[in-house]
């Protein structure tokens, strides 16, 4: 006769203990995710809220960092919109942006599109694309401005082998801007046409071999497969081009230092003059405060058409 001995659950095996044993788990992989999580968030109300907040309140006071702050109301806002150049630099701003969509926006697509169908060497030109980001942006602006020179630079150079006039690109008023949204689009190049061919090469191959069954060109494949289907980086692009070139500062800065005659002045450069060269940093404040609305209004209002034309 054989006897069955029972035996209860080990200890290891107790359900209890092993849902504690994964609820601990959880909530030590929740504390490292959150601790991560935090730092990034402090880092950001630091170096990014606090001194949006900050600028805020800076444009309401009259302060020199000795004395005591004293609250002015709207005139600092009064000073820098009676400004001589407060609407060239606005004008200059808007100019800039629309120049550098016409060019920026446009160029490192096509240069995708081209790496996109080239099947030899495409790594090396990748790397010529996006040596420019590479370099400091000083560094490239001063190699625009021995490019512009009136006699020596590349550019004139070039336009006297093509039996051209040479141009004064930096000192005049009619191709000083222009000169600048070059630089800029130079300068950028690389890391938008990154972008632009990673969201090229998640096109499934197979939409392109059916259009060139049903015998559709290359154009006819870039319209109806292509843009379709990159539809949302190209306007997500396009937010950032014209937030980042309303912002722009270090061109006008080392080219040209606003001139000639205020013709590349932008707000940006106006809100350095203001804080370093007049020594109001409130006034400067203010005019950070104004491009900050405009910005917000715009990114609100191009997001909201944006969700509408999905929907």
């Amino acid at each position: 006769m054989t006897t069955v001995t029972m035996r209860g659950p080990r200890r290891g095996d107790d359900p209890g203990r092993r849902r504690n044993a994964r609820r601990r788990l959880a909530v030590r992989r929740n504390v490292t995710a959150y601790g991560f999580l935090c730092g990034a968030l402090i880092c950001f109300a630091f170096f990014s809220w606090y001194p949006m907040v900050r600028e805020v309140v800076l444009s309401f006071q009259r302060t020199n960092f000795v004395d005591a702050p004293v609250w002015v109301g709207l005139e600092n806002f009064v000073t820098v919109v009676q400004d001589a150049a407060f609407g060239p630099a606005w004008k200059n701003t808007v100019a800039f942006t629309v120049l550098a969509l016409v060019l920026g926006y446009g160029v490192p697509f096509v240069a995708a599109l081209v790496l996109n169908e080239l099947r030899h060497a495409r790594a090396y030109l990748r790397l010529v694309v996006y040596l420019p980001v590479m370099l400091p942006p000083a560094v490239g602006v001063l190699l625009f401005q021995w490019f512009y020179e009136p006699e020596s630079g590349l550019f004139n150079q070039v336009l006297g082998f093509l039996h051209l006039p040479p141009l004064d690109w930096l000192n005049s008023t009619d191709t000083a801007l222009v000169s600048l949204v070059i630089v800029s689009t130079w300068m950028n190049l690389g890391s938008g046409t990154l972008i632009y061919l990673a969201a090229l090469q998640t096109i499934p191959g197979e939409l392109y071999e059916a259009a060139e069954l049903d015998g559709a060109g290359l154009f006819r494949r870039i319209r109806h497969i292509t843009i379709p289907q990159t539809k949302l980086i190209l306007l997500v692009m396009l937010l950032l081009q014209i937030v980042a070139t309303m912002q722009v500062f270090i061109e006008p800065y080392l080219l040209t230092g606003g001139g000639p005659e205020n013709s590349t002045v932008s707000v940006v450069y106006l809100m350095y003059q203001y804080a370093f060269n007049f020594g109001n940093i409130n006034g400067g404040n203010a005019l950070g405060v104004m491009l900050m609305i405009v910005l917000m209004v715009f990114s609100a209002v191009y997001l909201r058409v944006s969700r509408e034309d999905k929907s």
